[in-house]
């Protein structure tokens, strides 16, 4: 898309602006561009094209003898429509190609992407677990250990194996654990988790005085397993410190504080990986438009994974809006569909 009352001149300065801004951090003025711009243009001519550019939102003065730096408007009309693509080395898809090890299991392999969108932008990867919306129940085990714990083992989407120790409020036999597994298997097998949770709660609610001990068992033991996904973390982060080695002044250093509250907090960054469920392919949320406060000078660009054709969770890179879009954007599509591959080759 292209805004009709930008005229190519003014594009190719504002290009140059942005560019240039994402370098050094620092405003530019049009002394500067007039020096290194192929455009033959004079600093005057320039600066009455940065004021019409300014006049337009697309740029803004932090001071009044300062020179200019983008807005989120700036920011998305060179996005959309100035910027040019930068592929990864193919030495690069290679290394991520073997550090995604399909024989992985998911948790590492979510670990491994976080990382490597970290060390390859030199900013914050974040990779969203699965959300238990999108992940399916293909078959549930019990295994009584010591005491009253007990060893769950979950098949989930036909391929992930996950493993959990619980505690029951008493004691299960051999025969009461491969019932209860036998029940939730019939019943609840091809059922999403949040939905299973929510169908235990309720058995749980309406049936507890007159449901049969075999029910009781299934119920019982059942909740505390699917009750122990709630005990993973949302997402996995890495390269956090990355962050400061971007920032140039004391009101840098302040975003990032505001950011690293935004990550503990959790949700503002959770809401919106969740946006990238919502649609194939590459989203990017500029400044304000991510519509949280904490996130007004950041920008973050995410996209989904999937298993056996299902869009299951999301991964992306969060970093201050003067990122380089044209590196970050290639290295998260490649990621995300790298990690798409081999969960699905596992």
């Amino acid at each position: 898309m292209t805004d009709p009352t930008i005229n190519q001149r003014e594009q190719q300065i504002l290009k140059m602006l942005v560019e240039r801004y994402i370098l050094d951090g620092t405003p530019i003025g049009s002394k500067t561009l007039a020096e290194e711009s192929a455009l033959g243009l004079s600093p005057a001519t320039i600066r009455s094209i940065l004021a019409d550019l300014e006049d337009g939102g697309y740029l803004t003065s932090p001071h009044t003898s300062a020179g200019r730096i983008p807005t989120t408007s700036g920011y998305r009309f060179f996005v959309n429509s100035l910027l040019e693509a930068k592929p990864l080395e193919s030495v690069e898809v290679v290394a991520l190609k073997n550090k995604l090890d399909p024989d992985l299991a998911m948790p590492s392999l979510l670990h491994s992407a976080s990382s490597l969108l970290s060390s390859l932008t030199q900013l914050t990867g974040v990779v969203a677990l699965p959300r238990r919306n999108r992940m399916e129940l293909r078959q549930v085990e019990f295994l009584g250990l010591s005491a009253n714990r007990v060893l769950v083992i979950l098949i989930l989407n036909d391929r992930e194996v996950q493993n959990r120790v619980i505690y029951t409020d008493r004691v299960y036999s051999k025969s009461e654990l491969q019932q209860a597994a036998n029940y939730l298997n019939v019943h609840y097998a091809g059922k999403n988790l949040l939905t299973i949770r929510a169908e235990l709660m309720k058995s749980i609610r309406d049936d507890r005085d007159s449901v049969a001990q075999l029910l009781q068992a299934a119920v019982d033991v059942g909740n505390k397993a699917f009750d122990a996904m709630d005990e993973r973390k949302d997402y996995i982060m890495a390269g956090q410190n990355n962050l400061l080695n971007c920032t140039q002044n004391e009101v840098d250093l302040e975003r990032i504080r505001i950011l690293f509250d935004a990550f503990t907090e959790k949700q503002e960054i959770l809401s919106l990986l969740d946006h990238a469920l919502e649609a194939e392919g590459i989203q990017i949320f500029i400044g304000r438009e991510s519509g949280y406060e904490a996130l007004d000078d950041c920008s973050i660009v995410t996209a989904s994974y999937s298993v056996d054709g299902r869009l299951v969770g999301s991964l992306g890179v969060i970093g201050l809006t003067r990122m380089p879009y044209e590196r970050v954007i290639s290295a998260v599509d490649i990621t995300a569909k790298l990690l798409s591959a081999a969960l699905n080759q596992g």
